[in-house]
Order: C-alpha cells, then sequence, then structure tokens
C-alpha cells in the first residue's frame, strides 16, 4: 500500500552537488567599503593640540582642526600600530566626540563593520571640521598599560588623533601643540618650533612620522649627551618616580654611550638626523619596550641606575630598541609595511626583524659593557633551556608564531610551554646565532654576521626613507656574504618541528648547555627582581607573588600533578609555603607534599620528582673554537 504525500508548506530545492537550499534568512549586504589610501597630497594640514596636564584622573584632553569639503568624511582612529605588529589601537579609550562645521555640531556614525572609522556628512561651503574629545587612560592596571602618572607621562600621537581616510598616512601634515603640568620637562624626537604659556609647538611632520615620534615628559627629568661631539645627536632622556633615582655613576653613563658607538661600529651607517632614548624608571608608568626611528619608549625598574648590579637582566632593553632603528623601522619587512594605519599588517618575518634584533641586542649590550660577556652567557643559557623544554616546538613550527601578535593579543596563556607565544622573538635569537657561527667556522673567522648587518641595514647612510625586504633578499645578503644554502638553511628551522632546542649555534660557538643546582648570578638576580621562585627546570612551575603559580611546563612534573596557572601554594610538607624552603625540599630531594588552593577548593597533592635542583649554564667545550666569546668582544 501506497502512502500520499503531504504538500509541504515550503519549497525545497536540491542544488546540483545534492544539498538542499534554505528558504532560511540569507545574509545583509555589508555597508560601503572604506576608502583606500592613496598616495596623493592632502589638501592642507592637520591642527592637533592636547592638553596633557589632568594627570591626576589619567585624561588628555584634544582638539582637531582637519580641513574638509562638502561631502562624506571618513575619520580613522588608529588600529594597526607599528611596533605591536597588531591591531593594538585602544579605541574603547576615545569619548566625547565632538564634530562641528562653522559652529553648528554635526552628527557622526561609527562604522558598523570597523569600528575604528567615523562617518560624518560634511555641509557645503565648510572648509573644516573641528573636533574634540577625550582620551581616557587606565587609572589601574587591570585596564591595560598606565600612560599617566603625577610623576611623568608617555604620549603615542597615535592615541590622541584622528585621520581622514583615502590617503597615505606620509602624505598628511600636522601641526602640534603640547600642553605638560607645569614644571615638566620632555624628550622626544619631535622638533620645537616655539613655546610660550606652557604650550609647546612643534615643527609640522607627517601623520607618519607623527606616530613614529612619541613623547615621555615627567616631574623628574635628567637628559644625557650619549655621542659628544658627533655629527649626530643621541640623547638619553630619563623620567623617574623620584629625583634620586636619575642618580647614575659616570661608568654607567659610558656603557651607553658605547652602546652607541658599538652600533656604528656594527651597521657603518645610522638612520636619523637625531636619535632619542626615551627611558622611565617607574613602577607607577607602565613599563614598555617600543621601538621607533628616530627615538624608542623603554620603561623599566625603577632603580636600573640606582641598584644597578640587581637589574643586568632589563639592560638589554635599550640595546634591543635601539636596533630596531635599523632593523624594523628602516629595513621593514615588505608584508608589514602599510600605507596607513588601519590597513592590515602581516607578520611572515618577523624572525627577522625581532629575532635578530633579539640577537644584536645582547650581543651590544655585552660589547657595549651594559652587560657583561658571562651575564650574557647566562642570558644565552636561559634562552636555550627554555626551548629546550618547550613541548610546544613538537607541533607548532617557529614560522607559525610570527602570527600570535594577532591571534594571541599578548593575553596571557594557559600553557605557554605548549601553546607558544611569539616565539621568534627568543627561539629566533638562537636562529641567528647558529647563523652567525656558522659563517665564521665556515670562514675561518674572515667573515660574520656583523658583515651581513653592514650589507643589509647599513645601506643608505642618514636616510630614514625605509625600504623594504622580502626573504629572497635575506637569502641573497647571506650568500654575498658567504655562499650557503641559506634558503634550505632557514626554512628547516622556521618550518620543521621536533624536540629540544636548536642549540647547533651554541655548540658552534665553543660551548655546551648544562644544568646544576646552582642558579647563575644572573638567573637568580632575575628571580629575585621579579619576585619569583623559578623551579621551571625541576618541578616545572613557577611561584609569584602570593605563592600563585604564574607558569606550569607542559608535561612537567608539576602538570602531572594536575596542577595549573593560578593555584596557589598553600602549605608545603605540612608547613605555609616559603620559597626557599621548597628550594631546599628539592634539593634533599625528599617527597614534595603540597596543600593547595584554586578559588574556594584546597587540595593535598604529591609531586613525583626526585632530580634535585637544576638550573641552565653554558660550560665551555674545550675541543670547539671559542666563537661566541668573540661574538661578544666589543668591535675596535
Amino acid at each position: 500500500m501506497k502512502t500520499a504525500l503531504l504538500a509541504l508548506p515550503f519549497t525545497c530545492l536540491v542544488a546540483a552537488d545534492g544539498f538542499a537550499q534554505s528558504a532560511g534568512p540569507q545574509p545583509m549586504a555589508m555597508p560601503a567599503e572604506i576608502a583606500t589610501p592613496k598616495d596623493v597630497a592632502y589638501k592642507g594640514a592637520i591642527k592637533l593640540q592636547v592638553d596633557a596636564t589632568d594627570v591626576d584622573r589619567h585624561i588628555f584632553r584634544v582638539r582637531e582642526t582637519i580641513p574638509a569639503e562638502a561631502g562624506t568624511v571618513t575619520l580613522l582612529y588608529p588600529r594597526w600600530l607599528p611596533g605591536t605588529h597588531a591591531p593594538t589601537g585602544r579605541v574603547e579609550q576615545l569619548a566625547g566626540l565632538s564634530i562641528k562645521a562653522g559652529g553648528n555640531r554635526l552628527d557622526w556614525k561609527r562604522d558598523p563593520v570597523d569600528g575604528f572609522a567615523f562617518h560624518v556628512n560634511v555641509p557645503n561651503g565648510t572648509k573644516a571640521l573641528d573636533v574634540e574629545f577625550q582620551v581616557l587612560t587606565s587609572v589601574d592596571t587591570d585596564q591595560g598599560r598606565m600612560v599617566m602618572a603625577p610623576e611623568m607621562l608617555n604620549i603615542e600621537w597615535n592615541s590622541v588623533a584622528l585621520y581622514p581616510a583615502g590617503y597615505f598616512t606620509r602624505q598628511i601634515p600636522f601641526d602640534v601643540s603640547l600642553k605638560l603640568p607645569d614644571g615638566w620637562q620632555f624628550g622626544g624626537a619631535l622638533e620645537t618650533a616655539s613655546a610660550a604659556n606652557g604650550v609647546t609647538t612643534f615643527k609640522p611632520v607627517s601623520f607618519d612620522t607623527l606616530v613614529d615620534s612619541p613623547l615621555f615628559a615627567g616631574r623628574n627629568f635628567k637628559r644625557f649627551d650619549l655621542d659628544p661631539g658627533g655629527a649626530t645627536q643621541v640623547h638619553l632622556n630619563v623620567v623617574a618616580d623620584r629625583p634620586d633615582l636619575l642618580e647614575t655613576k659616570p661608568e654607567q653613563v659610558e656603557a651607553h654611550r658605547n652602546l652607541v658607538r658599538q652600533a656604528y661600529k656594527l651597521y657603518g651607517s645610522h638612520h636619523y638626523d637625531h636619535y632619542d632614548f626615551l627611558l622611565s624608571l617607574s613602577d607607577r608608568m607602565g613599563g614598555i619596550g617600543l621601538e621607533h626611528h628616530r627615538s624608542s619608549e623603554n620603561g623599566t625598574v625603577p632603580t636600573y641606575f640606582t641598584e644597578w648590579e640587581k637589574n643586568a637582566d632589563t639592560r638589554d632593553l635599550l640595546a634591543h630598541e635601539y636596533t630596531h632603528s635599523w632593523n624594523g623601522k628602516f629595513r621593514r619587512p615588505g608584508d608589514l609595511w602599510t600605507a596607513n594605519f588601519n590597513v592590515p599588517m602581516r607578520d611572515s618575518l618577523l624572525w627577522v626583524y625581532e629575532g635578530q634584533t633579539q640577537y644584536w641586542g645582547y650581543v651590544l649590550a655585552a660589547r657595549s659593557g651594559l652587560i657583561t660577556k658571562q651575564q650574557a652567557l647566562d642570558a644565552i643559557a636561559a634562552t636555550a633551556a627554555a626551548y629546550d623544554h618547550r613541548l610546544g616546538r613538537e607541533w607548532r613550527p617557529l614560522q607559525d608564531t610570527t602570527n600570535d601578535p594577532v591571534i594571541e593579543m599578548r593575553r596571557p596563556l594557559p600553557w605557554r610551554s605548549y601553546q607558544r607565544a611569539e616565539d621568534y622573538y627568543s627561539e629566533g635569537e638562537l636562529v641567528w646565532l647558529d647563523a652567525d657561527t656558522l659563517i665564521r667556522e665556515q670562514s675561518q673567522g674572515k667573515k660574520s654576521l656583523d658583515d651581513f648587518a653592514s650589507a643589509f641595514f647599513g645601506v643608505k647612510n642618514g636616510s630614514y626613507e625605509p625600504v623594504t625586504y622580502d626573504f629572497d633578499e635575506v637569502v641573497t645578503t647571506l650568500n654575498k656574504v658567504h655562499a650557503y644554502d641559506w634558503a634550505k638553511f632557514l626554512r628547516t628551522r622556521l618550518d620543521a618541528t621536533g624536540t629540544g632546542a636548536p642549540l647547533d649555534g651554541i655548540k658552534r660557538g665553543g660551548y655546551k648547555l648544562t644544568y646544576t643546582d646552582t642558579p647563575s648570578d644572573f638567573f637568580k638576580a632575575a628571580e629575585t627582581r621579579r619576585r619569583t621562585t623559578d623551579l621551571t627546570y625541576s618541578l616545572g612551575l613557577v611561584v609569584g607573588r602570593e605563592a600563585r603559580l604564574t607558569d606550569v611546563q607542559w608535561e612537567g612534573p608539576a602538570f602531572k600533578a594536575g596542577l595549573t596557572v593560578g593555584t596557589i601554594i598553600v602549605a608545603v610538607n605540612g608547613v605555609t609555603y616559603d620559597g626557599d624552603r621548597l628550594k631546599q625540599i628539592i634539593k634533599n630531594r625528599e617527597p614534595i607534599e603540597l596543600i593547595v588552593k584554586n578559588g574556594d577548593r584546597f587540595r593535598t597533592i604529591k609531586i613525583d620528582y626526585r632530580g634535585g635542583l637544576s638550573y641552565p649554564h653554558l660550560e665551555r667545550d674545550g675541543s670547539g673554537v671559542a666563537r661566541l666569546d668573540a661574538i661578544l668582544t666589543p668591535r675596535t
């Protein structure tokens, strides 16, 4: 018996591939695309006035006069920021936006797709838009980096400016003025045109140059000449929480002067008309390390000078950011250069941009005397050990980590040793050490990566117009220094997965990675400064402030016992937690029983580990040439 088919209330169509086409909702049309930037001159100059006196409430107050004609104008807030390699603009901090023409307030509308774009219909007869807004910067650390404090501030011009869509930012002129609290001094790459009534007016620059020229200002300020008598001025501008933190010894200043000298010997060039290191010594304003062409933003511990011996692990910072003037700002990956600050960046060559900079940062710090040779060796040992235990290398290639600025946005990770995070920095450093020692070995010491640095970054001395590059040019320049299959060398290290760190550079440098039960002075000082108990290479964990775990190694003893980041250690073997006591228990190879807390849950766990304490070192391999010593030796 056949059953009659029931009439259906809708029509079901069958596509050629056999799947039914839905009669459900269909996507709405997207709004019109924002104008593509063109390399044409912008008509007029944007006037930007910033009042930075409200340091108690951490507020910048902004006024802009933007030339405009009748029609629809789109104003952009910078989103993709150089040096961060990611869409890190803080548009949510922009508030109180008012746009007027001829004194009449105009309605504006935020783009429904791109929240960094604001559309406004400009009436006939308009010559300029008068724009006002405030930038409400963080007032607590859980809101992001603090850029204002009662004693100092950090102005990044991209955070206090809107600019018109449709133009290369190098084609948009800006006239900028700034009001600071009374008595404050500042440092930065912008040149002063005039100063009156507490307002400083700067010489006109393009928006590209403006964004590349941040400013540090403060109540406690000191400036050091790092190239006395030099044809191109280089200064170290320091702001501090207290006046006494600005006290320096002659040998400390000389080490910073040596940094400039050694950089010139390495690169054989400079790519600025003057350079300003901006350095904040503060635990009130947030730390930072951000490169610019003619300056760099550097924020570190308040006692950088006054407790010099305790802070060795912080003293590669200036060398790293200074190197970026050559590597990253002047020579820039082609897919990382963009026409404006709202076009997406691509980060495929960060293993050169950041990885080689990480390498030269430590090399130049050692050559200049900012750190000793032994401290540099200890730093390399710490890096090598980290990657020798990073199990994420088994599944994720180094090349893929260049995507991390966009996909991770530097958010905290639960399992960094397995997920990996921006490893193009420090694993990249090991790759370039490998390349350097290989060139030195095969050329019998006649060539080195120094020759690559001068050939690749040292071109067009004095120019600070960016010159882009790609993978092939890196390989070609390496081959000009020393013939080798550099494409295979690099792609193998970038694309392969496997266990263990790339240690060939250390071995070829005349050293080997070893572990002992005693930390190096460098490791111990870093542990003390960070207020941590670092047991990465024994229990596989790091204990931070308030006995809270800040890192747990994937598949390490702590991991296998069920510990995670955020766990609080309450007691060890029945006694209230103490870092030194835990170390002694591990050293004695005693059983370990912990009482731990996660939220409101307490647990008692045992860690099956009897291997003793373990800390990384580089030990001289007597059978090899000490090429690493030569790398760290000052150039004459």
